[in-house]
């Protein structure tokens, strides 16, 4: 009994350790095929799947079992439904394993996918509105990377690895001399799997990590004052990310800004402007077919690199800071503003970044045992931090009066609070995280109400002729909220340089 209830305390966090292969143009060539033959495996399972469905309704290892049936020509089963050996004979079983998972996974986001739509589309239908949302439709091509599951590999050392592959005419064993982090000692690997990045070939090892499990965000803000959250701003330009820890009581501890935003936004506007230019001298463009290749190749790799280089630097302060949540605001629905291409599709990427930025912060905080929240955007940069009232945002050497989106500074005129707008936000992204769980007070009734009133009725009109209220802000309105200019000491507070070059 106690042991079952370890087991339920603990939970797991997994991280991939990448290690190059060094080898050559021949060996180089076997990977390809091996890859290509499993993803040929991986399409023939994903159209088994395809014509019996009810396949997904069981679990992982009895659809396994189900597809084996289905495919694998055994002594009791000699003529299965849809025979395997139609695309090669004597395929190692657990190469045909790693294939059906990655065909299962696929198949369940595909059909996730296409239920989702379905759903709109009655509720489109249901209110008489058009629905022009084109249905998911099935991958056209795979390009998935190969697992190896045990018996696919042996003999593992710090700097080798025995592989099995297909060469394109038989199966061979290998060695692989590995370069690159090394294996931490006592680690739980999971199955490698071998991945290409242009002309190299990488060994990509999950290694799993089980810690108790922490307990839940609730209950950590409730029942303990000290418990420590670092409340993430993100932002389009400027400082990327602004991070604040402060207690469940309200005790701020410290700040962090992580700066780089204004420099990959260049990068970014400068290689959409250059691809802008390239379609006009082209004039049309091939349908079906990707055009400049290799500067959207450029552009996706940097915005990748920069992700996962901020969402490393938030997660290692929440740490470092004994952090034990990690709290963004909730950006889903961020649409970019008129304007010309290269504007417009900064925007969006942009807004894809901060997505990025909060996946890669929430697997790698969760390393640590940081659980991860998202609260309402609503306001964060409007309110005052202190009082809750309205703040003016303004300008360095300005008139600190009415609301400039994107100035650095903002300044309540109720309790006299001044600071830096960015650094504002985040306390207030992590106070409304607090003010979640806080015990509201009870509804009163309507005589209770009645009672406590002076009998004197205000008409909802005058009532907001006397205090005129600001329409509610998206969070990152024109060129979004907190894009503070240049680079300056706040509250003690120094302004990060760009990340180094480490994930």
């Amino acid at each position: 009994m106690r042991s079952a209830e370890r087991h339920v305390n603990l939970v797991k966090a997994i991280t991939t350790i990448k290690q190059g292969l060094n080898h050559s143009a021949e060996h180089g060539a076997w990977f390809c095929a091996h890859q290509a033959l499993f993803n040929q495996v991986l399409a023939f399972y994903f159209e088994v799947i395809q014509a019996h469905e009810r396949v997904l309704e069981l679990s992982s290892k009895e659809a396994l079992t189900a597809l084996e049936k289905l495919t694998h020509a055994t002594e009791r089963n000699p003529q299965p439904v849809m025979p395997l050996s139609a695309i090669g004979e004597d395929i190692p079983a657990m190469f045909r394993r790693a294939a059906i998972h990655a065909a299962l996974g696929s198949a369940r986001s595909f059909y996730a996918h296409l239920k989702k739509w379905r759903e709109r589309k009655e509720k489109a239908e249901v209110k008489g509105k058009k629905f022009t949302e084109r249905p998911p439709v099935p991958p056209r091509t795979w390009n998935k990377s190969a697992t190896l599951y045990a018996g696919m590999w042996k003999g593992r050392t710090k700097s080798s690895l025995v592989i099995k592959v297909w060469t394109g005419r038989c199966w061979s064993w290998l060695k692989c001399y590995l370069t690159g982090r090394e294996l931490p000692e006592g680690a739980k690997l999971g199955s490698p799997s071998l991945v290409r990045h242009g002309d190299r070939w990488w060994l990509h090892t999950p290694l799993a990590k089980r810690t108790a499990s922490p307990p839940k965000i609730a209950q950590q803000v409730t029942t303990n004052p000290g418990t420590r959250i670092c409340a993430v701003d993100l932002n389009l330009d400027g400082p990327i990310a602004v991070c604040t820890v402060q207690t469940a009581e309200g005790t701020i501890l410290s700040t962090r800004f992580i700066g780089g935003g204004r420099a990959i936004s260049g990068f970014r506007k400068k290689q959409l402007g250059r691809i802008a230019r390239h379609r006009q001298q082209t004039g049309i463009i091939a349908e079906a077919e990707q055009d400049n290749t290799a500067p959207w190749r450029k552009l996706r790799s940097r915005d990748e690199s920069f992700a996962h280089l901020v969402s490393r630097r938030i997660a290692d302060f929440a740490h470092e800071q004994g952090a034990a949540i990690l709290v963004f605001e909730h950006l889903a629905n961020l649409k970019p503003t008129k304007g010309k291409y290269s504007k417009r599709g900064n925007e969006k990427r942009a807004y894809w970044m901060k997505g990025r930025i909060f996946r890669y912060a929430k697997y790698k905080a969760w390393h640590w045992g940081i659980l991860t929240s998202r609260v309402s955007p609503r306001n964060t940069s409007r309110e005052c931090t202190r009082c809750g009232n309205l703040v003016a945002r303004y300008a360095e050497g300005g008139p600190a009066e009415g609301y400039t989106p994107g100035a650095p500074l903002v300044l309540c005129s109720e309790c006299g609070m001044r600071g830096n707008a960015d650094r504002n936000a985040s306390l207030k992204i992590g106070q409304r995280l607090i003010e979640r769980y806080q015990e509201k007070p009870p509804t009163l009734l309507i005589t209770e109400r009645e009672e406590k009133s002076s009998g004197v009725i205000v008409c909802q009109e005058v009532k907001s002729k006397e205090q005129p209220s600001i329409a509610p802000a998206r969070h990152a309105d024109d060129n979004g909220h907190g894009t503070a200019q240049g680079r300056t000491r706040m509250d003690g507070c120094v302004l990060s340089a760009f990340p180094p070059p480490l994930r």
